[in-house]
């Protein structure tokens, strides 16, 4: 038997800022899983596009040149002590990819058909050895759409804006708004939901989760338990 037949992909999707990634990296570490970040791809692709001036003054973008970059673009992760970072080109850019900057940008570059069709290549070449955990807003519908586990994660936008507000504070970012916060996120939600490629949506195979009320432990035990759940099916 293969040594990778036990192991399975775990696709959690979900809005900005709903936990989606907090659990998903706790998760990982609890069953020895590799953990992605779908979303960190998308940053920084955008953060590449922001220093390379292919986002315009009016927040549009340089389509043609961006696109025409993709292939030096390169996006791994690097497993640290509090949990991975994300890689570009060889660079840290972790900090960098979860500035509001890069936030009130990302929606207009994640559209991009040719950018998904190169990440989610990518995404699905990391999920080549299964066991893996990966969120974002399409895993469980394109990129994994036969995972055998598809979680899709929902609050209302103003407690989750309060807690990105909160993740900037504790970051350093005492500048930042919580209104300005609360702004990017319901703009995002649009534009992740009514995208042409790939919006995001709940698979029909996905057990909802409203984590509105739920502490942090408490999302990570009730997602470990759909884990167990689903790993005694395959069996």
């Amino acid at each position: 038997m293969n040594c990778t037949d036990n192991k399975i992909i775990i696709a959690i999707d979900g809005f900005s800022s709903s936990g989606k990634s907090t659990m998903a990296k706790e998760l990982a570490k609890r069953i020895g899983y590799r953990y992605i970040d779908s979303g960190a791809m998308y940053r920084a692709v955008t953060l590449y596009a922001l220093e390379h001036d292919m986002i315009l003054a009016d927040g549009s973008v340089d389509v043609e040149s961006l696109v025409a970059a993709l292939g030096d673009i390169n996006i791994d992760f690097l497993p640290c002590a509090d949990g991975q970072h994300t890689l570009l080109n060889g660079r840290d850019v972790e900090k960098e990819i979860r500035t509001l900057r890069v936030s009130s940008s990302v929606s207009p570059v994640a559209v991009i058909p040719a950018v998904r069709h190169a990440l989610v290549a990518k995404q699905q070449a990391f999920g080549d050895g299964r066991g893996i955990v990966m969120d974002g807003r399409d895993i469980g519908t394109t990129v994994f759409p036969d995972a055998e586990l598809k979680i899709y994660v929902n609050a209302p936008a103003e407690t989750r804006a309060h807690r990105r507000w909160l993740e900037l504070q504790e970051k350093g970012d005492t500048t930042t708004t919580y209104e300005q916060v609360l702004e990017n996120v319901v703009s995002r939600d649009h534009i992740d939901m009514t995208r042409e490629e790939s919006p995001l949506r709940r698979a029909d195979d996905a057990i909802d989760l409203d984590n509105t009320e739920m502490t942090i432990d408490e999302q990570n035990e009730w997602l470990l338990n759909q884990f167990n759940r689903a790993l005694t099916g395959k069996k």
